[in-house]
């Protein structure tokens, strides 16, 4: 996949979260974020959205609106509540992602 379809998929996934789901942030993060993707890496998404319902099943909603695209996607699902408990306890994981990933979408 070229660099623009790319770039292209990634803001028709965020737009798409970002209507149906309505988060406080979407972010890129892994090999395309980092900038050193391969040609089978898929896109490593992190959404965080406050919620109620447990992260598997707001896993699942995420990954099923990621059904239409030619893009392989890892999706992770957030309340902001998690993030502080992880960053509290100093996951280095959530860390990262915070830190060094790209903000696709911020409320």
């Amino acid at each position: 996949m070229t660099k623009i379809k790319l770039q292209k998929s990634i803001r028709e996934i965020t737009k798409k979260i970002v209507r149906e789901v309505k988060p406080e942030k979407v972010i890129l993060f892994g090999s395309h974020a980092w900038g050193r993707p391969k040609p089978d890496s898929d896109l490593d998404i992190f959404v965080i959205k406050k919620s109620n319902e447990p992260r598997r099943k707001r896993q699942l909603k995420l990954r099923r609106l990621l059904l239409d695209f030619d893009m392989p996607a890892d999706i992770l699902s957030y309340t902001p509540e998690e993030v502080k408990r992880r960053l509290e306890l100093r996951d280095f994981f959530i860390i990262n992602i915070i830190k060094k990933g790209k903000v696709l979408y911020e409320r």
